[in-house]
């Protein structure tokens, strides 16, 4: 499985799979000038900076579900990227586990998240994430939400 046994806290909680991109945040490589915070990744050895805006209401809704359930985001972008931006935007270590693009499935050109291989009750595992494709071999267990992109 991708993901550890659940902690003791968590093992009666559902799981909740978290998209990252579009879904909690919008980064951009541009400069905003209403960025909440700005991510230095280095990529082919050069530093780059993401300004990254977090969707409204974001903090008050991961302290929520952490309050309820086991919670996971499930990227498909790369680690050196979205740890950065995680640890930053969780504040309240509401996330137990981080999955990035390597965990993720190529399918007809997309990443898939394979919410089979992490692990858990598929019955007790739901996935919010804006890109359907992402969710294609589960679509019963998504949550659709729509992409945001700061407006």
């Amino acid at each position: 499985p991708l993901l550890p046994p659940a902690l003791p806290r968590h093992a009666c909680r559902p799981c909740l799979v978290l998209d990252l991109d579009e879904t909690l945040v919008h980064s951009s490589f541009k400069p905003v000038p209403n960025a909440d915070f700005v991510v230095p990744v280095e990529i082919e050895r050069q530093v780059h900076h993401f300004h990254v805006l977090k969707r409204p209401g974001v903090d008050e809704f991961l302290r929520a579900v952490g309050e309820l359930f086991e919670v996971v985001v499930f990227t498909a972008s790369l680690g050196k990227y979205a740890d950065p931006v995680l640890d930053t935007l969780d504040m309240h270590n509401v996330v137990t586990h981080r999955l990035f693009r390597e965990a993720c499935y190529p399918h007809r050109g997309n990443y898939v998240k394979d919410l089979s291989q992490l692990g858990r009750p598929l019955s007790r595992t739901l996935i919010l994430d804006n890109a359907p494709a992402s969710y294609v071999f589960h679509p019963r267990n998504a949550v659709p939400i729509s992409s945001w992109f700061q407006d």
